[in-house]
């Protein structure tokens, strides 16, 4: 089956796109596609892939679900269109940056200028239907991303995976530690960081001293 996605992705990923869940999962996507009204756009289902190569991977952040408002998600992980209000876990995503690396607040949530720059921003599903959040988990989905960190993991050497609350932390189980530098905290949405589970967790610093000390391009937050 052929997926429109970037060519680094389509070596790595061939053999999972001829497996039958897959193929069972795109023709569900299809037909949710065209009769009702699901996010991302088609053409940005695999965006995260598009503007993060595999050989470029440098950084990993697991999400779980697209937004599932009108004009939000844009197929990466925590991002927003550009005019889009930031949706609250992103606003503390942004806080924590402010603090950790002192960077001012950006005025757009597109999040394609991390990605650009070798970070992988992976949500565990890749689909959502309008205002149905979750409506498209345990189609195959997750299937075909656990598979997206298992290639990331036994292919490659010194990522970073960002794995953030309890989710992210259960899918990143099989990262091969000895390998990869894995960095968890609480996830940044109000009911996690209101408890003291997520600021102050300078992630994004410890990333870049990571980066730094193999002699790789840190990340410009």
């Amino acid at each position: 089956m052929l997926v429109k996605i970037h060519k680094s992705w389509q070596t790595v990923l061939a053999n999972e796109f001829e497996k039958t869940y897959f193929e069972q999962l795109i023709s569900l996507v299809k037909e949710e596609y065209n009769s009702k009204t699901c996010f991302p756009k088609e053409t940005e289902i695999f965006a995260a892939f598009d503007h993060c190569p595999f050989d470029k991977v440098k950084v990993v952040i697991i999400g779980q679900d697209p937004y599932h408002g009108f004009g939000q998600a844009n197929g990466l992980c925590f991002s927003v269109n550009d005019g889009i209000a930031f949706p609250p876990s992103l606003v503390n995503i942004l806080k924590e940056i402010q603090t950790d690396v002192q960077v001012l607040f950006p005025k757009s949530g597109n999040l394609e200028r991390w990605a650009d720059q070798g970070v992988l921003l992976l949500n565990a599903t890749l689909t959502v239907r309008e205002s149905a959040a979750g409506s498209h988990q345990n189609k195959g989905w997750e299937t075909f991303t656990d598979a997206i960190i298992q290639k990331i993991s036994d292919g490659k050497e010194n990522i970073v995976f960002l794995l953030w609350g309890g989710f992210a932390k259960k899918k990143g189980a099989k990262i091969d530690r000895n390998k990869h530098h894995v960095l968890e905290t609480g996830h940044p949405s109000p009911l996690s960081a209101n408890r003291g589970l997520w600021f102050g967790n300078k992630h994004f610093s410890k990333t870049n001293a990571y980066l730094q000390s193999l002699g790789k391009e840190t990340i410009d937050w």
